[in-house]
């Protein structure tokens, strides 16, 4: 409760804090190194389905998926 008090009596010490808070954190994202944020590489998945017996062009037609 002490903090409230000392913000309502104090009030542009809070501002100016605040203020010095937000550009010193601007100034610090400004000056960070590129290594801080690496590539990353996003991970694929590759599904293979085979179907034994079925001719080429069967398989290759875009209605494949009514075969289930």
């Amino acid at each position: 409760m002490w903090i409230v008090r000392l913000a309502l009596r104090r009030m542009y010490t809070f501002v100016v804090v605040a203020l010095l808070i937000a550009v010193l954190g601007a100034v610090s994202i400004y000056r960070m190194s590129t290594d801080m944020f690496p590539n990353i590489d996003i991970p694929v998945v590759s599904v293979v389905w085979q179907y034994s017996g079925m001719p080429a062009v069967r398989q290759n037609s875009p209605d494949t998926g009514s075969m289930l």
